[in-house]
């Protein structure tokens, strides 16, 4: 069975320089291309990666980013259809002050266990963020943690080009699944 990638970028989509942009151009990943980038509103993003789930099949992990992580923390308490892992990249905590008020209905943050496998990264210095916080995603989520050091908020002002880290993450994760 081929495992099948699908990308969640946060607030904003993810623009051609960010790592998720690149790994979909380079190894064909797929994106979940939300309707509404700049006001998103969490329900409406839910039903998009259900959709974008049930058109993949069963045999899918998803690489998340930002806003996308959590979307997909909504998504994985109402959802009957299962996926294999996740990548759960740089969460944004949606609680935190000065959160951009555009994003409706991203709080309070679930923090059940994932369904699936995943790995949280996040950063020393992310500014939407902290660490700490991000850890406590993780503890939560029952996610393995990574601190991957001062990379900001892994996007694509982090220039990290293809993200070689992110993909052998992402590598473990179907690895993983794959020998199960």
């Amino acid at each position: 069975m081929e495992v099948k990638v699908l990308t969640a970028p946060g607030l904003h989509g993810s623009g051609p320089l960010h790592w998720q942009s690149i790994w979909e151009k380079t190894s064909g990943y797929k994106r979940i291309d939300q309707q509404n980038w700049d006001t998103p509103v969490m329900a409406e993003w839910v039903k998009t990666i259900e959709d974008a789930v049930a058109e993949a099949g069963p045999d899918v992990v998803i690489a998340a980013h930002s806003l996308g992580c959590i979307a997909l923390a909504y998504w994985a308490q109402q959802t009957k259809l299962s996926i294999k892992a996740a990548l759960l990249v740089a969460p944004a905590d949606t609680e935190r002050p000065g959160f951009p008020s555009e994003a409706r209905g991203f709080a309070p943050i679930p923090l059940a266990p994932l369904p699936f496998k995943s790995i949280v990264v996040s950063s020393t210095n992310d500014e939407y963020a902290s660490l700490e916080r991000a850890r406590s995603f993780a503890d939560a989520w029952g996610s393995r943690f990574v601190n991957a050091g001062p990379k900001g908020h892994i996007n694509a002002d982090s220039n990290l080009g293809e993200w070689p880290t992110g993909q052998v993450l992402l590598g473990e994760l179907v690895r993983n699944w794959e020998t199960l």
